[in-house]
């Protein structure tokens, strides 16, 4: 979405607690992995019942990421939302707070073979990524999907958090990851809320409390001084 800045009352109150701005200063893109998240149809594309305006101006922030992650041996994670009626991942909670037609809307646009289901078609995922189903807002809750076993598997202790809504799926499994163990980033201009107001709320809390923040180009940078560190060292 449009550019953040960080407002000064964040700003103090960040350099008072941890004496920095950035925890985040140097990536190892063998431990880092990039998480894609809910860019689905249902989230991106105009007219869906959760589309987010900003999304589609996104895609070429995290397909940037992607690129250069890949590039230097990292990870990328594609992660989707389910919407099941029934069973395991059935989210009772959730659908209490939704009218009738919305809970309908919702499990038929984000069930498995639906339109809504499917990656917006301007993203390009490779053959080497991971493909991930969460049933939760946050992919690291309990029982929500495997992506913390697969984390862990792969030696990640890292993870770039990008797609949308930044308010809700995004700023969730963020604040998870880094309860959890992880070192945890979100991504300014890769990630997308329903207005600014909401974008720009929750990146100030996970700046305030739960990780970094930063934008593409700063990531970007770090992976490629990474790379070139390595091949001088090879």
């Amino acid at each position: 979405m449009a550019g953040f800045e960080v407002p000064d009352w964040v700003r103090r109150r960040v350099l008072a607690r941890q004496g920095r701005l950035h925890t985040v200063e140097a990536l190892d893109p063998a431990a880092t992995a990039l998480l894609v998240v809910d860019m689905q149809n249902y989230f991106v594309m105009a007219g869906q019942p959760a589309a987010s305006p900003g999304a589609p101006a996104i895609v070429p922030a995290i397909d940037r990421l992607a690129g250069a992650l890949r590039a230097a041996s990292g990870h990328v994670v594609w992660i989707v939302t389910d919407a099941p009626a029934e069973g395991p991942g059935f989210w009772a909670t959730m659908e209490e707070r939704m009218t009738p037609e919305a809970v309908a809307a919702r499990r038929t646009g984000l069930n498995q073979g639906s339109v809504g289901y499917e990656l917006w078609h301007d993203l390009a995922p490779a053959p080497g990524d991971a493909h991930v189903v969460k049933n939760r807002y946050s992919a690291f809750a309990a029982g929500s999907s495997d992506l913390e076993a697969r984390l862990r598997a792969a030696r990640v202790d890292t993870v770039l958090v990008t797609g949308v809504a930044t308010n809700v799926c995004c700023e969730s499994t963020a604040r998870d990851a880094m309860m959890r163990g992880f070192r945890s980033v979100m991504v300014a201009d890769a990630t997308a809320s329903f207005t600014q107001a909401e974008h720009e709320m929750a990146l100030c809390n996970m700046l305030l409390f739960f990780g970094d923040v930063h934008a593409t180009d700063d990531l970007v940078a770090m992976i490629e001084t990474a790379k070139a560190g390595r091949l001088v060292g090879a």
